[in-house]
């Protein structure tokens, strides 16, 4: 808890660079090739879990502690606090994918999808396989009104996680069903 307290005297520029972020990639595609061949929702979801355990490993204990913060923060609703800690994540670590994916959810709790859709592009830049992001993207498209696109980008998604919570959308009678919406 000290180190909390420590970093928050701390201008960014004062803390050494950021490492880099673990290479999950290996544990990450096992896990995907897992998720498209799971026997059920039930199992797909324990292997959605573990594949957040891996995105959300920052790269060290300054980034995991800011990081852990702004989660905590947007569970409580202070999405201020929460946005304000993602982008410290983000200037300390430019190049960790999550802290994009973050700071890009709470901007679609708020319904600010404009500000949500390039966070989510650059974390998808760092990190192209990343489920959560991709779906992520799929609902900001959607809430842009930009319907080809949304579906587009979902139908990568489940290319890679079948079992997304988000498949009712490409179904029929849901609001990226092909046909269901001006393309």
């Amino acid at each position: 808890m000290r180190i909390l307290a420590f970093i928050g005297l701390l201008p960014v520029s004062a803390w050494a660079a950021c490492p880099a972020a673990p290479d999950h990639q290996a544990a990450l595609d096992a896990l995907i090739g897992k998720v498209q061949s799971a026997p059920n929702e039930g199992a797909a979801q324990q292997l959605s879990n573990e594949m957040w355990q891996y995105w959300a490993d920052a790269p060290d204990e300054v980034s995991q502690e800011i990081l852990d913060r702004g989660m905590r923060r947007r569970r409580g609703y202070d999405f201020l606090g929460a946005l304000e800690d993602f982008s410290t994540l983000i200037d300390y670590c430019p190049d960790y994918a999550e802290g994009y994916n973050q700071r890009a959810f709470v901007y679609f709790l708020q319904q600010d999808y404009q500000a949500a859709l390039p966070d989510l592009e650059r974390a998808l830049e760092l990190s192209p396989r990343h489920v959560a992001a991709m779906s992520g993207q799929a609902l900001v498209l959607l809430g842009l009104e930009r319907f080809a696109e949304a579906r587009r980008v979902l139908h990568k998604a489940m290319r890679l996680n079948p079992w997304l919570p988000e498949r009712g959308l490409i179904a029929p009678g849901g609001p990226l069903a092909t046909g269901e919406q001006e393309l």
